[in-house]
């Protein structure tokens, strides 16, 4: 609703009753004064006659004669004759209209004063009276002359003329004073006159005056008051709040102006009644003083009324203007508020509940968390204006219907994005679910199938073997998820809300892929009863292998050849700082020994205690050894950093020092501000529990990262604090500090701290045996030992030179490692000069997510201790196309990477066998990882391997060079052949191909063979290969031209493979664009995906081998 609206909403409302009240007021307040000035004010003002007045010519003394009749004076006047008639008119007029106002119908004495005077003066004194006198003349009474012959010709004249004046008027002539007081009492005449009424002609001029000016200026100011009333009564409202304020500011302003006339005249009014009163005190018989004292309190009166009146109702226009401002703000922040509102409702529309997977979906969910975090700040926001709406209708507003019905349109708004929100919430919250659980019953699928093709057959032989194979089923069966035995049904009707069309296929999918691993489960356990109900001779191995851990994690520490770190630390007792120096500490050591790959503390106590109490201790410990930390932190901050910004001290120190204080003291401050407000209050809050000690470290894993940087600027800051060690800004600030030691054994605290963690948890975990949170404790524990490992890795992957890329683009450091290598190509010179290499290299590994980097170590820069390594860099391998030969005959430590199809072959020999296993597994993760991220990209392209034709049976050369030898050499040579030999040596070997060259891994993880059952485990079984053969294909991706002898191949073109050459390139015709072209294996095996792996439906035909070769391990 805009401005306009507004207007006509509140138009009824502008006219409201207490405004129009106040109005109306304000108006016949106005009127009754106006009637009041008609009747107290002379038409004939003082200015008119001021001159006549002043000569007194007549005047009004205030005496009263008989009947209260008002004494009129013609006193003694030489220019009298001189005066015109129109003159003389308006100065009696002016004298009879003051009393006639205030009393109508008055009669009139006037007393003639002509004793100085002649016969002919009265004569024509009388005459001019009777034709200019307009008032009710009662007696006119004539001081004849005093002296003897005027008195005389007086009488004569007015006894022949007296007739002629009474008719016209009521004359007495009167010889002296004396006979004027038989008319008049003496104190109603003035003292030229005998009597004792006081008088003074100027002082009733000045009064006179004044009251008229007041009347005036009352007059004015009523009239101005109406006016500005009708002004204010007729104001249009307009549509925007600047004009509101403009109109309110010129209000306002007149308002003020009328209210200093008001008072101005007011001020006025009541001198004049001062004056009044003084003068009515000095005679109590002056009639005059009387009235015009009522009169002048009476006009005060009727304007303080009027003022009144206007004030009540300036206020409530005031007030309605104030309103309309307000509800003008009201309705734009309403306005603002609705587009916020629907907007929030449009993104909550546009939030998909459709996720299929389960990034989908907690992008989703992520996207709706970040929506709902804004809709609670606008809802906030509006829950505000709300209150504000419901304020201003408590006020008595005069639109209190209209901001009542937007308080209602807000909380709809309101109420609808939240029930949007929450029922979008809960769907998505609901699939999320239903997608975990599928993803647990298929990585449960997955791991059952590990479990089965990494169960070792030469440990069936015996019966006891048989049976742990067994209990190691049973065991894995007890950890099938719930929803697995519930049934897709059920998990359907469960889900129902939420259910796709994909969701369904997945639900599916997984309840297919469960059936296929618990059929293959139970012909395993079939099979494995079998062996223990009977002895079954163990079939010697032509190459044996150590124990493979099935999918094993990584080792805490990367492993090093020949090398272990060692740290010891000594902790007091729980309590205060002061018993540190207890006579009984208690000793924590680790040692991490790279040679045997694991971590193992020794804590020991003096005395046998509860594990709750022994857990307390602990708990103890880490808080305050967590307090001393930051506070010795902040002692380096404070006493050392924050020093180097010190006036005073800056003479001590070298100006370079001030600008790498950063490289000196690293992101120190970050760890401080870290441990101080969260950390450790983050343990404090576990005193009591410390079973919940494990939460904090797992919630704040990300937030120790910051020790990675810190560590790897470790070497620059020693660098730095060796050169400049000797400062004596350095000595200053110690000596300020009290330490006992130097800044370099404080900047390694962070170090020896990350370090104490592991240990204090590791003994926590050891009293926490059988407690519900032990998996807590165990997961802090192993992520800060991966956190000293991926510390430790960094720390050499520093000291990588030569490499040209970004080491950050290849991801993060899994492994390093010092290891022998030989290596092969397959190309003929190349491989000649391998072959004449006898000796291996020595090459220090990096493994990262994305490639594998072969570096020499160099040698150690510096002396003593401060000898560092650096790594010269000499191959990458991207893991893309990389695989991977578990065993090689000869020597158990020894394993093959090869690159490119076997292009590149890279023998590979671990120090123990123990680093060996580490490195396979990791790799092995890596590569399958790949492979399933190739499957979803085929399952989403939603594209099918056509097989136009079967392959024709390979000959054996054929089939010797297309599998992948694990063989070691002759003892009698130390290069290894990378050639395949017989098809018995075959049954020794176990490949893991790279990502390019393979979407399978071992049976039974996405696509499940249906020809033979893989779990009836031999000696015989051979191993998966990828292998092409000469056939029909259909193309699953795009290849471009990029050579002379190349071709171009579209996805779902179908191409011929004619046959292989030497240089690995094969002969392909595409039947649908009529090319033909060399293409090499690599790319054809990324062409054609799946459908690379056709086979021959004689299974056991040796002639007719599958392309996907089973071997046993």
């Amino acid at each position: 609703m805009g401005p306009a609206s507004l207007q006509e909403e509140s138009e009824p409302e502008q006219k409201s009753m207490g405004e129009t009240e106040s109005y109306h007021s304000l108006l016949q307040a106005g009127s009754q004064l106006e009637s009041t000035l008609q009747q107290v004010t002379v038409p004939v003002s003082m200015k008119e006659v001021g001159g006549y007045i002043e000569k007194q010519v007549a005047y009004l003394s205030g005496g009263r004669g008989e009947d209260s009749s008002v004494i009129i004076t013609l006193p003694e006047c030489s220019a009298f004759s001189d005066i015109p008639e129109e003159a003389l008119a308006k100065v009696l007029t002016y004298l009879t209209l003051i009393p006639r106002t205030r009393q109508p119908g008055v009669k009139f004495i006037i007393i003639l004063d002509r004793r100085l005077d002649t016969w002919a003066s009265i004569k024509t004194a009388l005459a001019r009276i009777a034709a200019s006198f307009p008032g009710n003349l009662h007696l006119v009474l004539v001081l004849r002359p005093t002296s003897f012959f005027q008195r005389t010709v007086t009488d004569i004249g007015f006894r022949f003329s007296q007739e002629d004046f009474m008719l016209k008027m009521p004359v007495v002539m009167l010889s002296s004073v004396t006979d004027l007081l038989r008319y008049i009492d003496e104190n109603q005449l003035t003292s030229e006159f005998g009597g004792t009424l006081d008088y003074c002609h100027s002082d009733w001029i000045v009064l006179r005056t004044a009251i008229e000016s007041f009347a005036v200026t009352v007059k004015d100011i009523a009239q101005m008051l109406q006016a500005f009333g009708t002004e204010l009564a007729e104001t249009e409202l307009p549509d925007e709040g600047s004009a509101i304020e403009y109109l309110l500011k010129c209000h306002t302003e007149k308002y003020r102006r009328l209210k200093d006339a008001i008072r101005s005249v007011s001020k006025e009014g009541r001198q004049i009644l001062s004056s009044l009163e003084t003068s009515e005190k000095g005679d109590d018989h002056h009639w005059d003083v009387k009235l015009d004292w009522e009169t002048v309190q009476r006009l005060l009166a009727q304007l303080r009324d009027m003022e009144s009146a206007f004030d009540g109702f300036f206020e409530k226009h005031h007030l309605k203007l104030h309103q309309y401002r307000q509800l003008l703000r009201y309705e734009q922040s309403f306005q603002e508020m609705e587009l916020c509102l629907k907007h929030l409702l449009a993104q909550e529309r546009e939030v998909s509940t459709s996720g299929d997977t389960l990034a989908q979906t907690e992008q989703a969910l992520k996207d709706l968390e970040n929506l709902e975090s804004n809709a609670e700040e606008v809802m906030g926001r509006a829950q505000i204006i709300i209150l504000h709406g419901h304020q201003l209708a408590a006020s008595h507003h005069y639109a209190m219907a209209l901001i009542v019905q937007r308080c209602n349109e807000l909380r709809y708004h309101c109420d609808t994005l939240t029930a949007a929100l929450k029922a979008k919430h809960t769907h998505l919250t609901h699939t999320h679910q239903l997608l975990l659980c599928l993803g647990q019953a298929q990585s449960w699928c997955d791991d059952g199938a590990y479990l089965l093709a990494n169960q070792l057959v030469d440990k069936f032989q015996s019966k006891e073997g048989a049976h742990a194979a067994l209990r190691e089923i049973e065991k894995f069966l007890e950890e099938a998820p719930s929803m697995l035995s519930s049934g897709p049904d059920t998990l359907t009707m469960e889900y129902e809300a939420v259910i796709t069309s994909q969701l369904q296929a997945q639900i599916e999918k997984t309840f297919e892929k469960h059936g296929t691993v618990q059929h293959m489960i139970q012909n395993r356990q079939a099979c494995l009863r079998k062996l223990a109900d009977k002895h079954v001779r163990p079939v010697q191995l032509v190459a044996p292998r150590p124990e493979n851990p099935p999918r094993s994690k990584s080792p805490l520490f990367s492993p090093k050849h020949g090398d272990g770190l060692k740290f010891t630390f000594d902790l007091s007792l729980p309590g205060k700082r002061a018993s540190r120096k207890s006579p009984n500490p208690r000793k924590i050591e680790v040692m991490h020994d790279y040679q045997e790959s694991r971590s193992f503390v020794s804590y020991s106590l003096e005395g046998e205690d509860s594990p709750d109490l022994l857990k307390r201790h602990v708990m103890r410990e880490l808080i305050e050894t967590e307090r001393i930390y930051v506070e010795e932190l902040l002692s380096v901050l404070l006493g050392y950093r924050a020093e180097m910004d010190n006036p005073a001290l800056a003479g001590l120190l070298p100006p370079i020092l001030r600008s790498k204080r950063d490289i000196l003291f690293g992101n120190m401050p970050e760890i401080y501000n870290f441990h101080s407000r969260v950390f450790l209050q983050d343990l404090e809050g576990c005193l009591e529990t410390p079973e919940g000690v494990g939460a904090c470290f797992l919630e704040r894993k990300e937030n120790f990262q910051m020790y990675e940087c810190y560590c790897q600027n470790k070497l620059r800051s020693e660098a730095l604090w060796r050169q400049f060690s000797d400062c004596a800004f350095f000595q200053e600030c110690q000596k300020n500090l009290e330490h006992k030691l130097g800044l370099d054994s404080y900047l390694l605290k962070p170090v020896q701290r990350l370090t104490k963690y592991q240990l204090l948890l590791k003994e926590l975990l050891k009293y926490s045996a059988g407690c519900e949170r032990t998996s807590e404790l165990q997961g802090a524990l192993t992520a800060m030992l991966d956190l000293l490992k991926s510390v430790n890795d960094s720390m050499h992957q520093i000291a990588i030179t030569g490499y040209e890329g970004e080491l950050c683009e290849l991801g993060r450091v899994l492994m390093q490692g010092s290891f022998s290598v030989w290596i092969s190509h397959k190309k003929g010179p190349t491989r000649m000069k391998e072959l004449a290499r006898f000796k291996p290299m020595q090459r220090h590994l990096f493994l990262y997510e994305r490639a594998l980097l072969f570096c020499k170590r160099r040698e150690e820069h510096g002396e003593g201790c401060d000898k560092t390594p650096s790594y010269s860099f000499k191959h990458c391998l991207k893991m893309t196309a990389v695989g991977i030969t578990e065993n090689v005959k000869g020597d158990v430590k020894k394993f093959e990477i090869w690159y490119s199809g076997r292009e590149e072959v890279y023998v590979v020999q671990a120090p123990t066998v123990e680093v060996k296993m580490a490195w396979l597994n990791e790799l092995r993760r890596i590569l399958t990882n790949q492979q399933k991220l190739l499957r979803d990209e085929v399952y989403h392209h939603g594209q099918m391997v056509e097989h136009m034709q079967l392959s024709p049976p390979l000959s054996e050369s054929k089939q010797q060079r297309a599998s992948v030898s694990s063989e070691d050499t002759e003892s009698g040579r130390s290069s290894p052949d990378p050639q395949s030999h017989s098809p018995q040596h075959r049954r020794n070997r176990r490949s893991w191909p790279g990502a390019p060259h393979s979407v399978d891994i071992c049976e039974g993880l996405e696509e499940w063979p249906g020809g033979r059952d893989t779990s009836h485990l031999s000696d015989t079984e051979e191993e998966v290969v990828a292998q092409l053969s000469p056939g029909r294909y259909r193309a699953l991706a795009d290849c471009l031209k990029n050579g002379p002898d190349s071709i171009t191949i579209k996805c779902g073109d179908v191409i011929q493979l004619q046959h292989e050459n030497n240089r690995g390139l094969w002969l392909v015709k595409n039947l649908s664009r009529r090319q033909e072209g060399l293409i090499p294996v690599a790319s054809l095996l990324l062409i054609l995906g799946d459908s690379s792996r056709g086979h021959s439906s004689r299974l056991g035909d040796p002639g007719n081998l599958k392309a996907r070769k089973l071997s046993s391990p």
